[in-house]
C-alpha cells in the first residue's frame, strides 16, 4: 500500500498545496472529493476567517482535508487553537521550527507534516516527530529555500536521510511529473501551481489567466534577505530589482513590499503592483480547469506513462 494514501486515508497520493489567497474551502474540498488531500491555506486568513473555512469545508466534503500553517505568520497560537477546536485531523506546517508545535499537535491526535527545502531540515523534522515531510525544490512558487536545490536533486538526497513518508513538491503539475518524483523516491506529491489555475481556486481570474500565459523564464526567486519568494516578473518585480541596484537594507526592502502586496496581486487581481507567486512549472499550464478534471488527467497520464517505462530499452 502507498504510504501517503495510507497515512491520510485518501485515494491518490496527491496533495494540494495550501497556497495563500488560492486555497480556500472550495479548492480544498474539491481536491478531497476528487481523491486527493485538500489543504486550506491559513497563511492569508485571519483566525475567524480560518474557522469559517474549516466549518464550510466539513460541510462540503466527508473526505479527509487539512490546514497549512506557515509558522512565520502572526496569530499562530490562536490559529492552532482553532484547528484543535474544529477537530482538524491533518496539519502541514512550514516556515519555522517543527519542534515548536509538532508534539502538541500529535498529543491532540493530529497528523503533522512539515515542509522543508533541504536534507538537513528534513532530518530535523523527523527528529521533531512529524509523520511525514514535504521536500520542496527551488522550482516551487511562493516562499522557497535559499539553497536553490532543485526537486530532481532534493528528493533522492532527502530519501537517503529519512525513513518517514516523503512528499515531493516543486515543479510537479502532471502525471508524468508525479511519476518522476516517485521514481526518485517520493511516496506522493504536493502540487500548488496546477491547482492555483483551477475554477475552484479562490484567487482572482486575472491571476489565473496570467498563470496560463507564463513562459519558461517568466518567474524568479527574489527577496532572499527577507523570505525567498518566487514571483512572476511584473512591475512590482521590476521595482524590487531596481531597488537592488542601490544595495538596499532589509528595512528598505520591507518598505517596498509593504502590507498586503500578495493580496493585491493574487486575490484582487492587480497584475502590475501586486505580488504574483507561482512556480516555474506554470509554463506547462495552459488552461484553467476544474479540480476533478485536473486530477483525472494526472492519474490517467501517470498510468499511461508508467506502462510506457517498461518499454524503455537501450
Amino acid at each position: 500500500m502507498n504510504k501517503i494514501t495510507h497515512l491520510f486515508n485518501i485515494k491518490y497520493p496527491i496533495i494540494q498545496g495550501g497556497m495563500i489567497w488560492n486555497s480556500g474551502y472550495k479548492l480544498a474540498s474539491a481536491v478531497s472529493n476528487s481523491g486527493g488531500l485538500g489543504l486550506i491555506g491559513a497563511g492569508s486568513m485571519y483566525p475567524d476567517v480560518l474557522r469559517e473555512h474549516i466549518q464550510k469545508c466539513k460541510k462540503a466534503t466527508d473526505k479527509p482535508f487539512g490546514v497549512n500553517v506557515p509558522m512565520l505568520y502572526p496569530n499562530i497560537e490562536e490559529i492552532i487553537q482553532i484547528i484543535i477546536e474544529e477537530e482538524v485531523k491533518i496539519v502541514f506546517t512550514s516556515a519555522g521550527n517543527p519542534k515548536t508545535w509538532t508534539s502538541y499537535l500529535k498529543e491532540k491526535g493530529i497528523i503533522v507534516v512539515h515542509v522543508v527545502s533541504s536534507s538537513k531540515f528534513a532530518m530535523k523534522a523527523q527528529e521533531a516527530g512529524v509523520n511525514a515531510v514535504v521536500a520542496e525544490g527551488f522550482e516551487a512558487g511562493g516562499h522557497n529555500g535559499r539553497e536553490e536545490t532543485t526537486t530532481f536533486t532534493l528528493i533522492p538526497m532527502v530519501k537517503e536521510q529519512i525513513n518517514i513518508p516523503l512528499i515531493a513538491a516543486g515543479g510537479i503539475a502532471s502525471g508524468r511529473g508525479m511519476l518522476a518524483a516517485m521514481v526518485l523516491g517520493a511516496d506522493g506529491v504536493q502540487m500548488g501551481s496546477r491547482f492555483a489555475a483551477s475554477f475552484e481556486s479562490s484567487s482572482h481570474d486575472n491571476f489565473k489567466k496570467t498563470i496560463t500565459e507564463i513562459k519558461e523564464g517568466d518567474t524568479q526567486l527574489t527577496l532572499k534577505e527577507l523570505a525567498p519568494v518566487r514571483l512572476i516578473k511584473n512591475k512590482f518585480y521590476d521595482d524590487i530589482q531596481n531597488l537592488y541596484l542601490k544595495s538596499p537594507t532589509a528595512e528598505e526592502l520591507k518598505a517596498l513590499l509593504g502590507r498586503a502586496r500578495a493580496k493585491k496581486g493574487m486575490f484582487e487581481g492587480d497584475l502590475e503592483d501586486g505580488e504574483l507567486e507561482i512556480g516555474q512549472i506554470a509554463g506547462l499550464i495552459h488552461e484553467i480547469k476544474s479540480v476533478e478534471s485536473i486530477i483525472d488527467d494526472i492519474i490517467q497520464e501517470f498510468r499511461i506513462v508508467s506502462k510506457g517505462i517498461e518499454n524503455i530499452t537501450f
